[in-house]
């Protein structure tokens, strides 16, 4: 049974020497791993709600795998986490299907490390940008754990890229055994009330 999902969510992965590498890692990584490309699931954008929130059930680790897009994550992930986790079912009254199980980011950067800095043109370090991963682990009760961050993903080179690719794939191997998460608090869900749920397209 799979107990680590990954959902990948790359626009150009043809292009991502990167991301191509770390899929094919864990892809290698046996059964414990179930992968799924959003682009090449949902094409048109088109999610399939039920079969991804069922894909979650069985998940313990919940890994997102994308690169930074303009200091968050691309589209698809982004409308992925604005329809699947829904009011009712993942926060809100009632909604606590992913409470207890894990989140971790793991993405890449364009810019090098030493850009996130407030005298270089990111302006902030690159910590900075993570709360909106956290705030959302938190509101569904997931425990966020410390990203994996591949910094000037266009300019590193093959030896840099394997040593990536091997610590990611260590770590699913090892999951969830890792020394850091002893020291990890678990999130308990916000409350969030029933008059809190998100306008419909209508009342907006």
């Amino acid at each position: 049974m799979s107990d680590i999902l990954i959902l990948a969510a790359h626009p150009d992965l043809a292009q991502s020497r990167v991301n191509q590498a770390m899929l094919r890692t864990a892809r290698d990584a046996g059964d414990r791993v179930q992968v799924r490309d959003l682009y090449a699931l949902y094409p048109d954008y088109s999610i399939d709600l039920p079969a991804e929130q069922a894909a979650l059930a069985d998940a313990r680790l919940v890994v997102w795998l994308h690169p930074i897009h303009w200091y968050g994550m691309p589209a698809l992930m982004k409308l992925w986490v604005d329809e699947v986790l829904s009011f009712g079912w993942a926060y809100g009254p009632g909604g606590h299907a992913l409470r207890g199980k894990d989140l971790w980011l793991v993405t890449s950067t364009g810019g090098r490390e030493e850009s996130y800095r407030p005298d270089r043109y990111n302006r902030y370090f690159f910590d900075a940008f993570l709360p909106p991963y956290d705030q959302t682990a938190a509101l569904v009760g997931m425990r966020f754990l410390p990203p994996l961050v591949l910094h000037g993903a266009h300019r590193v080179d093959a030896a840099e890229l394997e040593a990536h690719v091997q610590v990611f794939g260590e770590r699913l191997a090892s999951y969830p055994d890792w020394p850091e998460l002893a020291e990890l608090v678990a999130h308990t869900e916000c409350d969030v009330p029933s008059d809190a749920r998100p306008a419909t397209h209508e009342e907006v």
